[in-house]
């Protein structure tokens, strides 16, 4: 422990898992990684003797930061600081307040996490494409997929390619963003984050948006920089891959589909991967499902995409469940 001064962080968390004891102390480890839990390790090895007011006040202090993420969770840091203030005073709710932002980073835009999609979609459509597709990047995957959705075509793709180009943002940009979107909101927030979009974000964005819109985007990105389409395409899943499944992750899959969907979803699928699909089934479900396709003559080409978008969202459940594996780019190939 320090000889003098304030504890460091690392000896608090000593001390609270020491206070905790064995069993709960166990349990934080699994959300720490090795080097952390190396560190603490240290930490507690080294730890002297600590008095019960020591960790009296070390338990306090991690309950009160407790209490205030709990706040923040329902209402926001705002909120959080109110409450707190009214509770322990205005430089004991800073304090808090203070160290809870610096150590959890709370995200730009956290004030829009618990907005309607279709509320947030107003405020921000008529924006220029690079607004929208900053604050996109910050939002969690589902509401932005939402969002981008519902933007005019001629829209998602730009904003999609400026989301997968997008590098670091300067504090002082996202703030301004943030400021102005927050006084639409008459809500709160902002912090120090400075990276956010890329590939990836994209990608998790494109994995969560219905099959329409993840084919129009995909098709004009093709277009605009075949570069960047293939790139995300290898991380990404789309129903004509299924062509690419070994055998058993077909079947594995066909297992968990609804004949009714997997019907309509055959009704607009290329040659090549109904080919694939009918002969990983029995000879019997083949006939049934191409009599049905025949009975219900023709389908709307939506109702098709929803289907198709059905099976997807099946296909990559199963592969993180670890139950299916799918192929892609940049080192994911099989050694047997």
């Amino acid at each position: 422990m320090s000889k003098k001064g304030a504890l460091t962080g690392r000896e608090k968390a000593a001390i609270l898992l020491i206070s905790l004891g064995p069993e709960y102390s166990a349990q934080i480890f699994k959300h720490l990684n090795d080097d952390e839990i190396e560190e603490l390790t240290l930490e507690i090895a080294n730890m002297r003797k600590v008095s019960p007011d020591e960790k009296e006040r070390i338990l306090d202090e991690f309950y009160q930061i407790c209490v205030a993420q709990e706040y923040i969770s329902e209402g926001g840091i705002n909120y959080a600081k109110d409450v707190l203030e009214k509770a322990l005073g205005s430089h004991k709710a800073l304090e808090i307040i203070n160290k809870l932002t610096a150590s959890l980073q709370v995200k730009p835009f956290d004030f829009a996490r618990k907005a309607d999609p279709g509320q947030l979609l107003n405020f921000i459509q008529n924006e220029h494409p690079q607004t929208i597709a900053l604050i996109l990047a910050y939002l969690p995957f589902n509401q932005s997929a939402q969002i981008l959705s519902s933007l005019p075509q001629a829209k998602q793709s730009d904003v999609a390619r400026r989301i997968a180009t997008m590098d670091r943002t300067s504090p002082e940009i996202i703030k301004e963003v943030e400021s102005v979107l927050e006084r639409k909101l008459s809500s709160l927030v902002s912090q120090d984050y400075t990276s956010a979009g890329g590939i990836q974000s994209i990608v998790d964005i494109l994995n969560s948006v219905d099959r329409g819109t993840e084919k129009n985007i995909m098709d004009t990105l093709e277009l605009q920089d075949a570069e960047l389409a293939e790139e995300i395409r290898k991380r990404m899943f789309v129903f004509e891959d299924i062509i690419n499944l070994d055998s058993t992750s077909i079947q594995r899959f066909i297992k968990e589909i609804d004949n009714s969907d997997l019907t309509v979803a055959l009704k607009g699928a290329t040659e090549e991967v109904a080919s694939v699909i009918y002969a990983n089934m029995s000879k019997r479900m083949g006939e049934m499902i191409k009599e049905d396709m025949e009975f219900m003559g023709p389908v709307r080409l939506r109702d098709v995409e929803e289907a198709q978008q059905k099976i997807v969202n099946v296909i990559r459940k199963l592969e993180e469940a670890g139950e299916i594996i799918i192929a892609r780019g940049g080192g994911d190939e099989i050694i047997a």
